[in-house]
């Protein structure tokens, strides 16, 4: 049995059932209590669980960031929310210097089982300083853990299995997905880390795309399909560890491959797609395999110019229709 929830509402139950469960779980963030999170993800949990496992913090990243992975060296599993992903740079020396390092450091005596989630990427009209995608800052550190969700069954199944990870974990989530509804399974829902899924089968080419992305890729897929196009959707979910097995396979069957992400394209997520599959699936290839990103600038202000900006479907369409030039 399945129930419809946003986005937004399948986190909260996800992170819920895991306070539920094991006491050890806490949530601390700005604004994540009295005033119910800042996207209203946290709705609720400071009534239910009390402001010693649902903790606001002053505007200081850096200091409950390292609040947040010392609970977790010594035995708690903190949930750290940013604000957004972008206010992350401030936390940034703890994260790839204490989190990502402990475990190696301490010759395996410390572990750090920690998630820190929050929105990543664009919105609507934040300006540039708030548009980031982090995703690919974190995924390049060792010693960390990045799923990016795109639907709220995956939301909730993924950060459970972040949370019961010994590893510190980042969820990247978009800001224009809260609002989203899904089927969400009943009871028990996990979903490993490491696992893309096909969303969309095809035969012609493959689209490999996540969080927010894998939407737009979906909108092209459809729109691909009214040119005879037969376009196979794989959401990644999981940036890092990737799962090569599931993207290797597709493009097996369709022999192209277009990489659709909403970061910028210099030495990016999509980058480092291509890269993998060109070595492991070299022969597989009829084409080039293609990026579609980010322009490389900071992001406008201006409604028009942000959308310029931004992946669309119509140029996911284009980019596929270029690969398959050659064919037709």
């Amino acid at each position: 049995m399945t129930r419809t929830l946003r986005f937004r509402e399948a986190l909260r139950e996800a992170m819920v059932e895991e306070m539920e469960r094991d006491e050890r779980v806490f949530l601390m963030g700005e604004e994540v209590g009295h005033y119910q999170g800042a996207y209203k993800v946290s709705e609720g949990m400071l009534e239910k669980f009390g402001p010693r496992r649902v903790i606001d913090t002053p505007i200081a990243e850096a200091g409950f960031a390292g609040v947040g992975i010392g609970a977790a060296m010594v035995g708690l599993r903190p949930i750290v929310e940013f604000m957004t992903w972008n206010f992350s740079a401030v936390a940034f020396d703890q994260i790839l210097n204490n989190a990502a390092k402990v475990r190696q450091m301490s010759g395996g005596q410390l572990e750090c089982p920690i998630v820190f989630r929050g929105p990543n990427a664009s919105a609507r009209q934040v300006g540039s300083q708030h548009s980031q995608a982090m995703e690919h800052f974190y995924a390049h550190v060792p010693g960390l853990k990045v799923i990016a969700p795109a639907f709220p069954a995956d939301a909730k199944g993924l950060l459970k299995s972040a949370i019961r990870d010994d590893n510190p974990v980042l969820v990247m989530e978009s800001e224009t997905l809260y609002g989203v509804k899904g089927d969400v399974p009943d009871g028990e829902h996990l979903v490993p880390l490491g696992e893309a899924q096909v969303v969309r089968p095809g035969n012609d080419v493959t689209i490999a795309a996540y969080s927010r992305m894998t939407h737009v890729a979906l909108e092209a897929a459809a729109a691909l399909e009214a040119t005879g196009v037969s376009a196979e959707v794989v959401d990644l979910r999981s940036l890092r560890p990737l799962d090569e097995g599931t993207l290797v396979a597709s493009v097996e069957r369709t022999h192209r491959l277009v990489v659709v992400h909403e970061g910028w394209p210099y030495g990016g997520v999509g980058a480092e797609i291509a890269d993998r599959v060109q070595r492991l699936a070299f022969d597989a290839l009829d084409a080039p395999i293609l990026r579609v990103s980010t322009l490389d600038v900071p992001m406008p202000y201006s409604a028009a110019l942000e959308q310029a900006c931004i992946p669309q479907p119509g140029r996911v369409v284009r980019a596929v229709q270029r690969i398959l030039g050659a064919r037709r």
